[in-house]
């Protein structure tokens, strides 16, 4: 049987509009997929929903759509995307509108059953994660287009893969390696050269979006549209395959794949194969997303030049002290961001930032009152006294908390294109997650000069977010320097190169046959993105700042 071929066209929304034209006339492909949603994104749309109760659905698509639908039904792809947010039967509904003003006609379904909202009185959003098996039931009964809600992103492969190749829910292994590839193409040209560690091996100024050749047994090939800028290699596949991981039990709600099984190895130029891939019965429960309202946040960064700047900040946090203390929001955080530089050429250059943050459930706590306070010093404070931008009124944030709920008490429901529903039943067998044994430690090197580097010499590294967590997956890129790595960065060695972790805890997976450690962080993103707990509020960026970090590495291996 031939190779199923899945793109991705979106990884998130506010992704590269013309993505899904340039992968419909790249080359060839059966489905194109397009994930919208993140834990953000939940919460952008209830919001949206809250002001229009018809809407919760990634307007996005629908223009994307618009000006592509010819091309869908030319080429005879079908498409398959989580844009319907937290409005999927909406979407849905507009797409066929779409289709019917065109005059070109397709048939369009949809998954239902993930919202749990009513369930859970004070959020704005509340979805279990969903399977692929639904998607699948719309595919085999004719649908061109499924919308879907809360699914998990790999789903929106499995789904195709499931429909294609006639798995069923018992098939764990061929389910494990379409998950696998799903994850590897979820967040677009992340597998393709976008935001990699070693992205000067390659041209990446407009990455072309990935695809999947799934075959029947579960393996795929991953690669990408001939021409397209980027570069697909073992390296690129890694570090997407680490993004907001755990350990080697990686869980989904049709099957929990065995990241410590994966085998990649390069398959030609831009075309990375991955084998081996072990499932076993998905744990009992779904993972739910809840969204609420946080509070109100405000924000007012100082800007200090020149000397004293130490003895500056200083003032301006005294000067502060009363009104804060007179009206204390909860939360009050002071950071000074040294990025001042000695007898500088700019003012730019000369200059440090001082940031403050506050956090309260009543705005008046955190607004103008406190705004007042901080521009009011404007002519009273330090020499050079001014500020990035005026403080507002006081913004709403959102918290992302996760919970669960058991398969069986989700409606998880295929809608098929002449709108019949389907329910999809629970898998038939669970398996309660625990972690894996941890893998064994490769023979150390033999002792011998080092020089002191920074790691990502030798090492590249991915971060992301899961909630309040973070995850840092750091992979060797030579079969050397793998068992430095493994002795080396420890969750003490971890820490003391991020000292925003010192005091947090720390757990450290290994994956030997990525060459790769996985690094999660607890709570050091306070209550979610939504919340800007810290100044990088999805730990983007966290792994680049590990690689930046200098330890004495062996003379060998540089």
């Amino acid at each position: 049987m031939n190779p199923l071929r899945i793109g991705n066209f979106s990884g998130f929304y506010g992704d590269r509009f013309d993505a899904l034209r340039e992968m419909l006339t790249g080359g060839e492909l059966d489905v194109l997929t397009g994930d919208y949603l993140a834990e953000l994104t939940m919460l952008i749309l209830a919001r949206d929903r809250l002001k229009d109760p018809g809407a919760g659905y990634a307007r996005t698509f629908l223009r994307q759509l618009e000006d592509c639908l010819g091309l869908v039904r030319e080429h005879g792809v079908r498409i398959v995307t989580n844009a319907g947010g937290l409005n999927p039967a909406g979407l849905a509904s507009k797409v066929g509108e779409l289709s019917d003003r065109l005059g070109i006609p397709l048939r369009v379904a949809h998954v239902e059953g993930d919202d749990l909202t009513a369930a859970h009185p004070g959020t704005l959003a509340a979805h279990a994660y969903l399977g692929g098996f639904g998607i699948a039931e719309c595919l085999r009964a004719g649908a061109d287009i499924v919308v879907t809600g809360r699914v998990t992103d790999a789903a929106l492969v499995t789904g195709p893969a499931a429909a294609r190749f006639g798995w069923g829910p018992g098939d764990f292994d061929q389910l494990a390696g379409a998950v696998v590839a799903g994850h590897v193409l979820e967040c677009g040209t992340q597998a393709t050269g976008g935001n990699y560690a070693f992205f000067r091996d390659g041209d990446v100024r407009r990455p072309g979006f990935p695809l999947a050749e799934i075959h029947a047994d579960g393996s795929s090939v991953v690669t990408k549209h001939p021409g397209t800028g980027g570069f697909v290699d073992i390296g690129t596949v890694t570090a997407q395959l680490l993004y907001e991981t755990g350990g080697a039990r990686y869980a989904g709600p049709d099957v929990t794949a065995r990241l410590d099984s994966v085998r990649l190895s390069q398959d030609g130029p831009d075309r990375v194969r991955i084998e081996g891939v072990r499932g076993e019965a998905p744990p009992p429960t779904l993972k739910l997303g809840l969204n609420r309202l946080g509070g109100f946040r405000n924000e007012v960064v100082f800007v200090l030049t020149g000397l004293d700047i130490e003895a500056k900040a200083d003032l301006v946090k005294d000067q502060l002290a009363q009104q804060l203390a007179t009206s204390p929001p909860a939360d009050v955080r002071w950071e000074l961001v040294r990025t001042d530089r000695p007898d500088a050429g700019t003012e730019e250059t000369a200059s440090a930032l001082l940031r403050l943050v506050v956090r309260d459930p009543d705005q008046q706590v955190v607004g103008r009152a406190l705004s007042g306070a901080a521009i009011e010093l404007a002519l009273a404070s330090y020499p050079g006294f001014h500020v990035l931008a005026p403080p507002g009124k006081g913004d709403p944030y959102g918290i992302f908390e996760d919970a669960y709920v058991p398969q069986e008490g989700v409606a998880h429901t295929a809608v098929l294109p002449e709108g019949r529903p389907v329910r999809v039943p629970p898998p038939p067998g669970t398996r309660p997650l625990e972690e894996a044994p941890p893998a064994d430690l490769p023979a150390p090197l033999p002792p011998g000069a080092t020089r002191r580097a920074p790691l990502g010499l030798v090492a590249g590294a991915r971060s992301g977010d899961k909630g309040g967590n973070a995850n840092v997956g750091v992979w060797a890129r030579t079969d050397e320097a793998w068992p430095w790595l493994a002795h080396e960065l420890t969750t003490d060695r971890f820490r003391e190169l991020l000292p925003e972790c010192r005091d947090l805890p720390v757990t450290r997976h290994l994956l030997p046959g990525l060459r790769a450690l996985n690094f999660v962080v607890t709570g050091i993103l306070g209550a979610g993105v939504a919340s800007r707990h810290r100044f990088d509020p999805q730990a983007k960026a966290l792994g680049e700042w590990l690689r930046s970090r200098h330890l004495d590495i062996p003379e060998a291996l540089l």
